[in-house]
């Protein structure tokens, strides 16, 4: 995305190096795809935690893209901006710039809205933003459950009070393509002369003279090349990738790189470290009868949806499985959302099937509970110096008790909402964990058995001004010059939802930030666009 955008000055060249392959697959552009995409070794980083040890020492899968577009290219595509709090608190950390007010004129700018008479959204940017088809999902009854319950619901979970069970909003063309930034951005830049895209292209290291990145160090099909810089080089590897990178060249906590044989080039002790991550405590429950998405999956059915969305971009396999966006708090005194609800009309491992030969997987309803705002920060680190070895990664999910609290409290959130009418009426049982399990102590053991992750890494080349930040407000490393990082490693914090949007909205602003020109803010905007 960042690199469609800096080319369309003419005048600056571009050079984007890529360690996995293209996107134009046919499991990357189907929406329902993303459920096998993520799990395919040529399309991601198949990464994975060390032991966890808050988590019963589980080790955790993180599939991240290993393609152009990113992890944009096999995500689930929900489109959320995060809460106004979440951008005003980095400003208060010390991020100038990057209040809600200064950075909602990028959201709209990147936004293509399906909202067209809102003025609250872009309408003509590059991203599309779609509603989801519900027509399979049972939105409606999981909707009045969550009202009956006694819990907001709303028609836009980005105006008002930020709160409430919503529609999902999705990151898919009006063709039922995904809206990779590959797709989007990308692509369309790809024929311009001042962009080259090369792929399959591993970046070993950042190459530098004394303190000042001057170029890469990059692998072609066995070769090495260096890549030399006129003038900066950008990061952009995401949570893991880029810490990584930033450690093999040199750059980081002094022991721990000297550890791996490395010699130090620059002692910045954040790099790597403020790990955050949405963790998602698992809830489940049999449905009363065949009414769960399980339907569609029936292999003439998922046959004759796939011709569907190829030949007209609509149908069930044209769209994602969330039933609704439930974005709600755990307790009245908070200043917003703390848990979301992960609400499935179908079990993710769910496969294909046909009467007499493959059995019908089990009608479920999903409900994950996901922490917003966690308190636990892991970290990434080294295994060796050898650039094809994935890095170490420590979640720390769950090393405090008020994560325990709140994960606690959102399932009991999920459980009233289940529990109650017109979606109880779909409800045979609740499965996992069980309705046997109903002490803290119990719920607890559940959570360190079966939390994971919601693929929201996020925070390990923080933003700030603090001893631990390793950018400043302009994207640029503390202490090495020609060198920015752009992507989710920069946000201070997690913010309270899909993360997908957020880190579009980064690479705008910092595209602005390189160019050395602004945008007005948003009241300003208003103010013209009434003028």
């Amino acid at each position: 995305m960042l690199a469609a955008r800096l080319t369309e000055d003419p005048a600056t060249r571009v050079l984007l190096l890529e360690a996995g392959g293209g996107a134009d697959k046919f499991l990357v552009k189907m929406p329902l795809g993303m459920m096998k995409a993520m799990l395919k070794p040529e399309l991601t980083w198949r990464m994975m935690t060390e032991p966890e040890p808050h988590l019963d020492n589980r080790r955790l899968f993180l599939p991240r893209g290993r393609l152009l577009g990113g992890s944009s290219s096999i995500n689930g595509m929900v489109y959320m901006r995060g809460h106004s709090r979440d951008y005003d608190r980095w400003a208060q950390m010390g991020c100038r710039g990057w209040s809600h007010e200064e950075v909602l004129p990028y959201f709209k700018r990147m936004e293509r809205s399906w909202r067209e008479d809102n003025d609250g959204y872009g309408h003509s940017g590059p991203l599309p933003v779609t509603k989801n088809n519900t027509q399979y999902l049972l939105h409606d009854e999981l909707m009045q459950a969550v009202a009956n319950a006694g819990y907001p619901v709303t028609e836009d979970i980005h105006a008002g009070a930020e709160e409430g069970a919503s529609l999902v909003e999705l990151t898919i063309d009006e063709k039922g393509r995904r809206a990779s930034t590959y797709e989007t951005y990308l692509k369309p830049a790809m024929q311009r002369p001042n962009l080259a895209v090369v792929t399959n292209a591993l970046t070993r290291k950042v190459v530098l003279e004394d303190r000042r990145a001057v170029g890469v160090e990059y692998e072609v099909g066995g070769e090495v090349r260096v890549a030399k810089a006129g003038r900066e080089l950008i990061l952009s590897g995401g949570s893991y990738n880029s810490p990584q990178l930033l450690l093999l060249s040199g750059i980081g906590p002094a022991e721990h790189v000297a550890a791996n044989g490395i010699k130090v080039r620059h002692d910045l002790p954040g790099v790597g470290r403020n790990l955050a991550e949405h963790p998602r405590v698992p809830l489940e429950f049999a449905a009363k009868g065949p009414v769960t998405f399980v339907n569609q999956l029936r292999f003439d059915r998922a046959m004759r949806a796939v011709a569907q969305w190829y030949l007209f971009g609509t149908g069930p396999f044209a769209r994602q499985l969330n039933s609704a966006n439930p974005m709600l708090r755990t307790d009245e005194r908070l200043e917003q959302p703390d848990i979301q609800l992960f609400s499935n009309p179908v079990k993710l491992t769910a496969h294909l099937w046909f009467p007499g030969v493959v059995k019908s997987p089990p009608h479920a309803f999903s409900a994950d509970v996901i922490l917003l705002h966690p308190q636990a920060r892991g970290h990434v680190k080294l295994k060796s110096a050898d650039p094809h070895d994935l890095p170490s990664i420590q979640l720390n999910l769950f090393d405090n008790e008020a994560d325990f609290a709140t994960a606690r409290a959102g399932l009991r959130m999920a459980r009233k909402i289940y529990g109650t009418e017109p979606q109880a009426g779909l409800i045979d049982r609740e499965t996992i964990p069980g309705a046997e399990v109903q002490s803290d102590e119990a719920i607890d053991a559940h959570i360190r058995a079966m939390a994971g992750t919601t693929q929201h890494p996020v925070g390990t080349c923080a933003m700030g001004i603090g001893p631990n930040a390793v950018v400043d407000p302009e994207l640029r490393l503390h202490g090495i010059e020609g060198l920015r990082v752009v992507d989710a490693s920069v946000m201070p914090d997690v913010p309270g939802g899909n993360t997908n949007g957020p880190t579009i909205m980064i690479a705008e602003k910092a595209s602005d930030i390189i160019r050395g020109r602004s945008l007005p803010s948003a009241e300003q905007a208003s103010q013209e666009e009434k003028a």
